[in-house]
C-alpha cells in the first residue's frame, strides 16, 4: 500500500511518477524500497489519467455505501418482525395454559 500512497503523493504535489521518485519518497518514509515493486507500479501506471482514476474511484466508492442503507433497514424490520412473531407464540402457550391451569 505504501507504494501506491507514495505514487498519489507525487501525483498530489505535481511530481512525475518515476521509478527514482517512488525509490526517494520510500526511503525518505522508512520503507525498503523494493525495485521489482517499483518497476510493477510504474508500468501499471504507464499511461493512466490519475486525475480520472481517482474520480472514478471516488464514484464507485459511494455507491456501494448508499446501497447499503435500505439492505440495512430492512434487515432491522426483519429483527422486529421476528421479536413480534415469538411475542405473539409466547403469548398463545400462556393462554393455552391458563385454559389447562
Amino acid at each position: 500500500m505504501e507504494y501506491i500512497y507514495s505514487a498519489m503523493m507525487l501525483y498530489s504535489a505535481g511530481k512525475e511518477v518515476t521509478e527514482e521518485s517512488l525509490t526517494a519518497v520510500l526511503t525518505a518514509a522508512g520503507v525498503e524500497a523494493d525495485a521489482a515493486k517499483i518497476k510493477a507500479l510504474t508500468a501499471s501506471l504507464d499511461g493512466v489519467d490519475i486525475a480520472e482514476a481517482i474520480a472514478n474511484a471516488s464514484v464507485a466508492a459511494a455507491a456501494p455505501a448508499a446501497a447499503a442503507a435500505p439492505a440495512a433497514s430492512a434487515a432491522t424490520e426483519q429483527v422486529v418482525e421476528e421479536e413480534e412473531e415469538e411475542v405473539s407464540e409466547e403469548e398463545a402457550a400462556a393462554g393455552l395454559s391458563a385454559l389447562f391451569g
